[in-house]
């Protein structure tokens, strides 16, 4: 049997035909960036998620670069995150030439500590932005990241790339704070055709200067009251995003139920207490949609030669993330050394994605708690 760890052609069937009748749509209209498609999709976000303004946008990336622009964010200033996330969290502040301070890890949730936050809150100066990112699909404990970001007076900016849909119990993940984004990488759990992003915020100022600096900074057009850079989203991508949109609670639902029964599935098989399965914080609260798992991460003993025999078996996996970012080359400048985040490293050398997507059989889940039970005997 083989287990992909995603495949995305089992979502794309059913929604084929309408699919390709709203590319159709916009190909025929030739309004191929921005206009109705995007305005539609930036209506129906805000309205999902809670949040004030939203804007579309080229990339996850570009969201989060675009939106650091908008605040004014460049050298002499300093922007906290964690190191155990997607490359971009970090590389968007290094490319506007702010440095870069972080915080490590919490080790059940994988997300950026309120205590390390605080910690380096205590003995760093000039601080403009707090990054949290809500990992995998789960809310960073943002009751106590923002109280704390209250208490210096900086602003939280939440990477919720993959997390749209998911809900803490004081708002929906990348609407809580000031400011967020999401990415719609074809991988993600709204995925669109090709690269896309949003961006969120409560101030309509800021909103507004987003949306200049999305177009080269240019209001009305050929008058540059700033500068910016291309990150228009595409018609086509929005139109896709638009379809998928309405289905993304029920894909959450699936998700979740494809974690349940992994839960139940290692427990029986004795397995829960050799490997460390994703934990759920905000499940007691009553909201449905307390994690969308983006991905299902587990820590695994020998995790390399586990990873290894699955592939052999025809299961998929993958390592988010083998190098935490205090340790990559291109950030050797910050000073960082091995052992300065011990939980962002442990994870880094523990975690394993598991394949998960709402289309996955129980067949192959069970097919892939045997395979890793003969794994660990």
């Amino acid at each position: 049997m083989r287990v992909p760890l995603l495949d995305l052609k089992l979502q794309y069937a059913p929604l084929k035909a309408e699919i390709l009748t709203a590319i159709e749509q916009v190909v025929d209209s030739q309004h191929l960036v921005l206009g109705p498609q995007v305005e539609k999709l930036e209506t129906d976000i805000a309205s999902y998620t809670g949040a004030k303004h939203a804007i579309g946008v080229s990339s996850g990336t570009d969201a989060q670069l675009v939106l650091l622009m908008a605040l004014g964010i460049g050298p002499g200033d300093v922007v906290v995150t964690t190191p155990y996330t997607f490359f971009a969290t970090a590389g968007c502040v290094q490319r506007l030439g702010a440095r870069i301070v972080f915080a490590d890890i919490d080790p059940l949730t994988y997300n950026l500590s309120p205590r390390a936050l605080e910690d380096v809150l205590a003995k760093t100066q000039g601080v403009k932005a707090i990054i949290p990112v809500h990992l995998y699909g789960c809310c960073a404990d943002m009751e106590a990241i923002c109280a704390i970001a209250a208490q210096h007076g900086v602003p939280v900016l939440e990477d919720a790339a993959q997390a749209l849909g998911c809900a803490h119990p004081i708002g929906s993940a990348g609407a809580i704070s000031e400011a967020g984004w999401y990415s719609f990488y074809p991988t993600k759990n709204l995925g669109a055709f090709g690269d896309a992003g949003m961006v969120t915020c409560r101030e309509a100022a800021l909103a507004s200067k987003i949306r200049s600096l999305r177009n080269h900074g240019m209001e009305p057009r050929y008058y540059h009251h700033s500068v910016g850079g291309n990150f228009r989203l595409d018609a086509i991508q929005a139109a896709v995003l638009n379809v998928k949109l309405p289905h993304l609670d029920g894909w959450g639902a699936g998700r979740r139920e494809r974690a349940a029964f992994y839960r139940n599935a290692f427990s029986l098989a004795g397995l829960d207490s050799v490997l460390s399965l994703p934990i759920e914080p905000w499940s007691d609260t009553g909201i449905a949609n307390h994690h969308i798992y983006n991905q299902f991460v587990v820590r695994a003993p020998k995790r390399d030669a586990l990873r290894a025999f699955l592939s052999e078996a025809g299961i998929g996996s993958e390592i988010y993330y083998p190098l935490p970012l205090h340790l990559q080359e291109c950030f050797k400048d910050l000073g960082y050394s091995r052992g300065d985040f011990p939980e962002a490293e442990r994870a880094s050398m523990e975690t394993l994605a598991l394949p998960i997507f709402p289309e996955l059989q129980e067949v192959q889940q069970s097919y892939v708690v045997e395979k890793v039970q003969e794994f660990y005997p």
